[in-house]
């Protein structure tokens, strides 16, 4: 089982990003994935979740600029970022939960910082 995050960088105020989870086995069809992220000295916080059948939730502070997407063929989910604001930096984690929280996947993260 692989979850690998990419597509973090530094961008400027304003900016845009589009990260990237790739995952392997049989479990992304029945998994909710997740984007989580986590800031120095932060606790953990979910930004955005998608369900099996595509329904999405975001949390208030991504509203209407973020926005998660999945590719069940290509087992990939995806987060696109927009608008990004200093206060989006953090390190970004994809996160896979099955069904009655059967597994719990997370990959190893990507850092996204965002410089004014």
């Amino acid at each position: 089982v692989q979850v690998v995050e990419s597509g973090g960088g530094l961008v400027q105020v304003g900016g845009s990003l589009r990260l990237s989870c790739a995952t392997s086995g049989t479990f992304f069809s029945i998994s909710l994935m997740g984007w989580y992220r986590q800031a120095p000295g932060e606790q953990r916080e979910l930004v955005a979740a998608i369900t099996i059948n595509g329904s999405t939730s975001y949390a208030d502070s991504v509203k209407g600029r973020f926005t998660i997407s999945r590719d069940n063929a290509k087992k990939t989910v995806y987060l696109q970022m927009t608008s990004l604001k200093p206060e989006d930096t953090a390190v970004y984690y994809c996160n896979a939960n099955g069904p009655g929280s059967l597994y719990n996947y997370w990959g190893q993260g990507t850092q996204v910082t965002v410089s004014s």
